[in-house]
């Protein structure tokens, strides 16, 4: 366990809602009440080493067998907002999405089958009396998806240099309603001057995503172990947002060519990062 605790990886960047306690139906409220009066959460660090001593178990647990009752919880504008960790129902997610990832060999080695195929049919039965259920996190790995960066500003990036073993945090912050009125206006100017595909594909399924949480949430992207797959210059010096916008704006102005260099500078930078994940 000690050896588990101690792993920083994956390279995951994360977008979270934080929705306000009124958000949810009793007993469910009460419970997320007497756990953010505790003052005592857990932070990302603790979800990500729950999960991974989990995988190191034989034979692994892809899945908790229990659903969480622990979240992340935040203060805002006065409102207590908590962001429920789900982990069963994103980690099944997660399996869906694996199988073309891999060599049948090395997935395998990793998840046996029979356990995949078990728990596969757990979150079949489990969607029949959960049809309407969704995360509250969206998880990314080795890059953060172009469709997050439009839901914030530049103004709204939060750097914090990390001090010695302390690792930097860089994370993006801003209220539901701005978040859905940026994303509809990013959408707009794709669809009106981009064919469809990938990107408006993915701005849609965020939208909808959004559209599911109270409108006094808090949207939150969080680059999570990203942070340690770039050296701290350029973690100081990303602006991702900030080109995500500019591209938006040039589209929306009809300006194609400055459209293109700033969405040329977004995926030369996040290239660098993806091409880390084949390195020895």
């Amino acid at each position: 366990m000690a050896l588990v605790s101690s792993v920083i990886v994956p390279y995951a960047s994360y977008l979270r809602v934080y929705e306000p306690l009124a958000a949810f139906p009793e007993p469910e409220r009460g419970h997320w009440l007497r756990y953010a009066e505790r003052g005592r959460t857990p932070t990302a660090q603790d979800e990500l080493r729950r999960a991974l001593a989990d995988l190191v178990a034989t034979p692994p647990v892809p899945v908790p067998v229990h659903e969480s009752a622990d979240a992340f919880v935040a203060e805002v504008d006065g409102v207590v907002c908590v962001c429920p960790w789900r982990t069963r129902l994103r980690g099944w997610q997660a399996l869906e999405g694996l199988e073309g990832q891999f060599p049948a060999p090395v997935l395998d080695a990793v998840l046996p089958e029979v356990v995949r195929r078990q728990a596969a049919a757990d979150y079949e039965r489990w969607r029949e009396k959960n049809p309407d259920a969704r995360p509250w996190i969206l998880t990314s790995v080795w890059h953060v998806p172009v469709s997050w960066f439009t839901v914030f500003s530049d103004e709204e990036r939060e750097y914090v240099r990390g001090k010695g073993a302390a690792a930097p945090v860089l994370r993006y912050r801003t209220p539901m309603v701005q978040a859905r009125r940026r994303l509809a206006r990013a959408l707009k100017a794709v669809r009106d001057h981009i064919d469809e595909g990938p990107l408006t594909e993915g701005l849609v399924d965020v939208g909808r995503w959004l559209e599911e949480f109270h409108p006094r949430s808090m949207v939150e992207l969080d680059y999570g172990g990203l942070v340690h797959a770039l050296p701290r210059s350029a973690l100081e010096a990303d602006r991702s947002a900030a080109d995500v916008a500019e591209g938006v704006a040039a589209l929306r102005a009809g300006d194609e060519a400055g459209a293109e260099e700033a969405y040329g500078r977004f995926t030369e930078r996040w290239r660098a990062v993806k091409e880390r994940r084949m390195a020895n």
